[in-house]
């Protein structure tokens, strides 16, 4: 072995994977996988601090991330956030699929304007209430047009989110051409 290393240049000796040792030329290999691979020396079980606060960051995001899919409802094999964003969401998906117009935002601007983006909302102050057919939830639809309008595959409820959003634009897209044209009450 001795010999071996003395005839191998230093570069070469380094691409051999084979390191001389000490004063007296002794040898080992650094092969792993053989009866003479070297052990290293074990080393602690602790993390560099930017490795740990990686593996936190995640610990963290994957918290997030399981909070928010408890907050998920599932429409199909889409799932969609149970609020505002997720609700016009689903209703856009639906009205897609049904050939119903009406954009995100004009959905949303005539949401906030309506019910301030509460499905709960009920007005019990206008002429419908006075007939006494208040309208109700995120777009204020009375029960007579949401039974018209409602959409096959929606919740027969007239203050479900999802429901509410797609009844009432559709009834829109028949009367104005899409929600989108709604710029006061309708």
């Amino acid at each position: 072995m001795r010999t071996a290393l003395r005839s191998l240049k230093p570069a070469r000796l380094a691409t051999t994977g084979l390191t001389a040792l000490g004063a007296a030329g002794i040898a080992t290999t650094a092969l792993a996988g053989t009866a003479h691979a070297a052990q290293a020396p074990a080393k602690p079980a602790t993390k560099p601090a930017a490795v740990a606060h990686a593996h936190d960051a995640k610990a963290t995001k994957a918290a997030k991330d399981e909070k928010a899919a408890k907050d998920e409802k599932k429409a199909g094999d889409k799932e969609y956030a149970d609020n505002l964003d997720g609700w016009i969401r689903e209703a856009r998906a639906i009205m897609k699929e049904h050939g119903i117009p009406g954009s995100y935002e004009g959905i949303k601007r005539n949401i906030i304007r309506e019910s301030a983006g509460d499905p709960n909302a009920v007005n019990d102050w206008d002429i419908n209430a006075k007939k006494g057919t208040p309208s109700k939830g995120l777009l204020q639809v009375i029960q007579p047009t949401f039974d018209r309008y409602h959409v096959e595959g929606t919740p027969d409820e007239l203050t479900d989110p999802v429901a509410n959003i797609v009844a009432a634009c559709n009834y829109a897209a028949d009367r104005y051409g899409s929600m989108d044209n709604v710029d006061s009450a309708y």
